[in-house]
């Protein structure tokens, strides 16, 4: 089941709706790569051509494909 995360990216409140092992796995990201969860989600969205979300799950399947 989804649920709906808050967060501020760029000085903007927005939200994520994403199925918890997204959301472990974008943590887990962040973590992994040194950065608060804030820059890796405002990183994804400014490269995103699609809603956040969406953007979030592709841009965690493409990291798990490239080994990392």
């Amino acid at each position: 089941m989804s649920k709906k995360y808050s967060l501020t990216i760029q000085g903007h409140a927005t939200s994520l709706t994403l199925e918890p092992i997204f959301w472990a796995a974008l943590n887990e990201a962040a973590a992994q790569e040194g950065r608060a969860l804030a820059a890796l989600v405002a990183e994804i969205d400014e490269a995103r051509t699609t809603n956040l979300s969406s953007a979030v799950r592709v841009w965690l399947f493409e990291r798990a494909r490239a080994g990392r």
